[in-house]
Order: structure tokens, then C-alpha cells, then sequence
């Protein structure tokens, strides 16, 4: 057997052992929506509540993830990605056994944490093992996990809360996790880059509180009326504040005195790379503000079961993944961008459909739901391989972390902002249909901005190649 055809086994066999642990952490980014009625029936919450329990999770899942891609870089991947992997699995269990919702929303942030020490590092040993040309494929099978996962979260939620209970939904990442550290340790290389980085410590301050303090206020404007939190401090205040500290950050980043920033800002001078971060925001905020206020509706509408509330979304889950695989591969082509335009248009067409289609039985909204999986499969891998397949090389490790906190940021905006929509028009109306259909109107429009976001990418298929620029990030060793 020759030695690249060696090297390739290994490659695949590393990603396969990897995207074992990705599956499960993208799995509980929505698994928690089709609990949700379960939760709060069982743990006597709010509906506030419980779309906290998704949003702690997305939230503490973002922040960190600028920051893990450096710690990977000091300490191997590989190590940090095992690191991660346990506490999400010790936070699995702790999610399970949660007696209120206070201790459950704890656990699903320390939960994120371990998330967000381990999604950088499965793009990282990506971009090491494979080269430009051959990393289609590689991020086809990782598109198409990313695409199963989300969106299996439903379907496999049903079943679990239906037989055994809502705690399940947690308990199962234990088996799970408990696999992936086996095949972690035994099929993939404890590569090190060997560089020692310094710690953005003021930044990772300023952004966590920035982000926390806008979702906080978002989420939980109508819950305190849009007024009065604490003595005079007013949700306008607390959304503010949070805006003025992103802004700070961002100063920061940019500031001369800051030796090693976590967002190096010149890495947006490439277009593609910022284009592709607006898109993902948007297909984070797509996918992740639909199955909240969807999932929610069919069981308390219709009155489906949550079995019954997996089952319909299942062909999404299907669909996403199956087109996911085969886009990964064609995104290697000089009309790639095309891939992402079609995928948010059937995204939008296919949520504008189900607004005309609520009311009446949850079942005509298959054919939609079938659409919305064949989007979402066109746009996770295209996206990502034409976002970073220009940038330059000693960029490439800044460039991961950032791509992956950018969808991971669009997904705690999507929770928070179709959440704050159900209420504000609950609140209003007292009809669950009107709520529903208005948070998914507003994503229809949001598939605006990924469209013309995709439009603007330009037909870019080369490696740009700049020795001036130092590196904020992970370097990338190609196999010989």
C-alpha cells in the first residue's frame, strides 16, 4: 500500500472518530426544542424558562470559541478536544439529573463550554490533513454530520421524551461521548502545532458580557415588560450596554497595543471570508430560530406528540444531510457560490410556505420541511469551503475560530429573537398560530441578507499567498 493512500486512511479515520463527538454537540443545539413542552410541565418553568435552557447553551458555545482554537494551538487538539468532550459529557449528566430549571440552564452552560472547546479543533485537523483541493470532500462528511445533527435533534427528542421522559434527551450524550473518547484516543494523531500563544483576556471579558448582556435583554425584554429590571437598570439599559461593549471589543481588536487580538480584523479585507461570516450568521440564526417557535407549535396547537413532532421534521433531517454530502463535493467547482444562492432561496421559499400553511394540519408541511433540508444542505458545506478556501494560510487558524463563532452567534441570536417574537405577539394577541407565523416571517426576511450575501462572492478558486501577515491563529501544517 502506497504512503499517501496510507496517509488518506489515516485522514478519514481521524475526521470519522471526530465528527462522532461534532454529531453529538450540534445534536443538543436543537434536541432541547421538542422537550420543551415536557420541561415545562415537569419542572413547573416559564416559557421564558426553557428557551433559556437553549440559549445558555448557544450563548456559552459562541463566546469561548474565538478563544479554544488558541488554547488547541498551545496545548494539541487533540487534547483539547478530549478536554471538552468530558466536561460535555459530565454536563450531560448533570443536565439529566437537574431537579429546576435554574440548575438545568447551569449545566447547559458549562455544557456549551465543553461544545466550544471542541468544534475548533475538528476544523483544525481538517485543514491539516487535507490541502485545498481535496478539502471538498472532508468538509462534505462534515457538512453532512453538521446537517444531520442539527436537525435529528427533533426527531430522536421525540422518541426519547415520549418513552423515557425529557431527561433522556441528556442522558444519551453519555454512551455517545463515551464512544467518541475511545475512538478519539485510539484513531486520531496527537498533532501539536507548537506555538505559544498570548491570551486576549480583556477581549474574551468584553465580548462575553457584550453578547450576554444583548441576548439577556433581547430574550427577556417582554418577560420584565420591556421595563425595570433591578432598581432603575431598564432592559433598554442592559441591551445598550451590551451593544457599547461589542463596540469596545471590536476597538480593542484593532488597537495597536493589543499584541495578539482574538479577532484579527485585516483577516476581513478578504471578501469572501466576511461575505461567508454574514451568510453563516444567517444560516446559524435560519436554522436555529426555526425549530424553536415550529417545534413549540405543533405540539401545543395541533397537539402533536413529541414523537409525532420528530417525525414530522425528520425528511428535514434527511434531506440536509444527503444534499450536505454531495454539495461538500461540488464546492470545489468555479460556480460554487451558486450552491449557497439556491440553498437560502429554497430556505426562504420553503419557511414562507409553512407561514401560509399553519393552521391547518401540521402534516401539509412536509413538502416545505423537504425543501428547508435541501437549503440547508447547499449552503453548510459550499459556505464554509469558499469562506476560507482564499484566505491566507497563516490566517487560517484565526479564520476557523471566527467562522465557527459566527454561526454559533447567529444560532443564540435566532433562539433569542424568535423567543422575544413569541412572546411580544403572545402577548398581544394571546394566539400561538399569529405568534408562530410572525417569528417565521421574520426568518423568511433573513434569508434575504444570505442571498445577496452569496451573490457577492466572488469566483475565487486559488489560495491567496501573503508571508507579510503574522499569525494570529493556527498554523497549517500539510501532511507530506
Amino acid at each position: 500500500m502506497s504512503s499517501t493512500t496510507r496517509s488518506d486512511r489515516t485522514a478519514w479515520r481521524a475526521i470519522a472518530a471526530l465528527c462522532v463527538g461534532f454529531f453529538m454537540i450540534l445534536l443538543d443545539t436543537t434536541i432541547v426544542n421538542v422537550a420543551m413542552p415536557a420541561m415545562i410541565e415537569g419542572l413547573r418553568a416559564s416559557l421564558n424558562d426553557i428557551i433559556w435552557v437553549n440559549s445558555a447553551y448557544l450563548l456559552t458555545f459562541a463566546v469561548p470559541l474565538l478563544l479554544t482554537g488558541r488554547l488547541g494551538d498551545r496545548f494539541g487538539p487533540k487534547r483539547v478536544y478530549l478536554t471538552g468532550l468530558t466536561i460535555f459529557v459530565l454536563a450531560s449528566l448533570a443536565c439529566g439529573l437537574a431537579g429546576s430549571a435554574e440548575v438545568l440552564i447551569a449545566a447547559r452552560a458549562v455544557q456549551g463550554l465543553g461544545a466550544a472547546a471542541m468544534t475548533p479543533q475538528t476544523m483544525a485537523f481538517i485543514t491539516h490533513l487535507f490541502p485545498p483541493h481535496r478539502r471538498g470532500a472532508a468538509l462534505g462528511v462534515w457538512g453532512s454530520v453538521a446537517g444531520f445533527a442539527t436537525v435529528s435533534g427533533p426527531l430522536l427528542g421525540g422518541v426519547l421524551v415520549t418513552q423515557l421522559g425529557w431527561e433522556w434527551i441528556f442522558f444519551v450524550n453519555i454512551p455517545i461521548g463515551v464512544l467518541a473518547l475511545a475512538l478519539v484516543v485510539r484513531r486520531v494523531p496527537d498533532w501539536r502545532p507548537g506555538r505559544s500563544h498570548r491570551f486576549d483576556v480583556l477581549g474574551v471579558v468584553l465580548c462575553c458580557l457584550g453578547l450576554g448582556l444583548v441576548v439577556f435583554g433581547v430574550q427577556n425584554g417582554e418577560h420584565y415588560g420591556w421595563g425595570r429590571v433591578a432598581g432603575p437598570i431598564t432592559i433598554a439599559e442592559i441591551i445598550v450596554a451590551g451593544v457599547v461593549l461589542l463596540v469596545v471589543f471590536v476597538l480593542w481588536q484593532a488597537a495597536r497595543r493589543n499584541p495578539e487580538p482574538l479577532l484579527p480584523l485585516r483577516i476581513f479585507g478578504n471578501l469572501n471570508f466576511s461575505l461567508g461570516n454574514v451568510a453563516n450568521v444567517i444560516i446559524g440564526f435560519s436554522v436555529t430560530g426555526l425549530f424553536v417557535p415550529l417545534v413549540l407549535f405543533v405540539q401545543t396547537v395541533p397537539k402533536l406528540t413529541a414523537f409525532e413532532a420528530g417525525m414530522l421534521t425528520a425528511p428535514t433531517s434527511l434531506m440536509s444531510g444527503v444534499v450536505a454530502f454531495f454539495a461538500g463535493r461540488w464546492s470545489n467547482g468555479p460556480r460554487a457560490k451558486f450552491l449557497p444562492i439556491t440553498g437560502f432561496a429554497l430556505l426562504g421559499l420553503g419557511i414562507g410556505v409553512m407561514t401560509l400553511q399553519l393552521g391547518g394540519s401540521p402534516w401539509v408541511l412536509l413538502p416545505a420541511l423537504v425543501v428547508v433540508g435541501g437549503g440547508m444542505g447547499m449552503v453548510y458545506s459550499p459556505l464554509t469551503n469558499i469562506a476560507t478556501k482564499t484566505l491566507d494560510p497563516q490566517l487560517m487558524g484565526a479564520g476557523a475560530g471566527i467562522y465557527n463563532t459566527s454561526r454559533q452567534f447567529g444560532g443564540v441570536l435566532g433562539s433569542a429573537g424568535t423567543g422575544a417574537v413569541l412572546q411580544i405577539v403572545l402577548a398581544a394577541t394571546g394566539d400561538f398560530t399569529t405568534a408562530t407565523r410572525a417569528a417565521l416571517l421574520m426568518l423568511v426576511v433573513s434569508t434575504v441578507v444570505g442571498v445577496t450575501a452569496a451573490v457577492l462572492m466572488r469566483r475565487e478558486t486559488g489560495m491567496r499567498d501573503s508571508g507579510r501577515a503574522s499569525d494570529p491563529g493556527l498554523p497549517v501544517t500539510r501532511p507530506s
